[in-house]
């Protein structure tokens, strides 16, 4: 349940913004943007994936219904997604994600 939706974020929502605010929870690994294919800009969500489930699930309920440059954000756990066709009769991927930072496991503190 690490992996966590992040919705209604402003287009001028930045990587280190959002960041910063979940690192407050927990150790973040893995941050990304979601941004159209044609234009490049962003899509208003985000996903999170933290180091650990308990410091997740602390973030969730820490932070959803907050607000964030005017917007009130929606954050919630990641549905699962199986497989996704771009359209093209291709099945595509998102990618991967950026990784950063290493939670602390001698303590196993968020």
């Amino acid at each position: 349940m690490n992996n966590i939706f992040v919705g209604n974020l402003s287009p001028d929502a930045t990587e280190h913004e959002i960041r910063t605010i979940f690192e407050k929870h927990g150790t973040v690994e893995r941050f990304r943007i979601m941004t159209d294919r044609a234009t490049g800009q962003p899509r208003g969500f985000a996903f999170v994936e933290m180091a650990d489930d308990a410091c997740a699930e602390k973030a969730i309920n820490a932070l959803n219904g907050t607000e964030h440059s005017g917007r009130v954000i929606q954050v919630n756990p990641a549905r699962l997604q199986l497989h996704r066709h771009s359209g093209n009769g291709r099945s595509r991927s998102n990618g991967d994600f950026t990784a950063s930072a290493h939670r602390d496991t001698a303590t196993g503190q968020c």
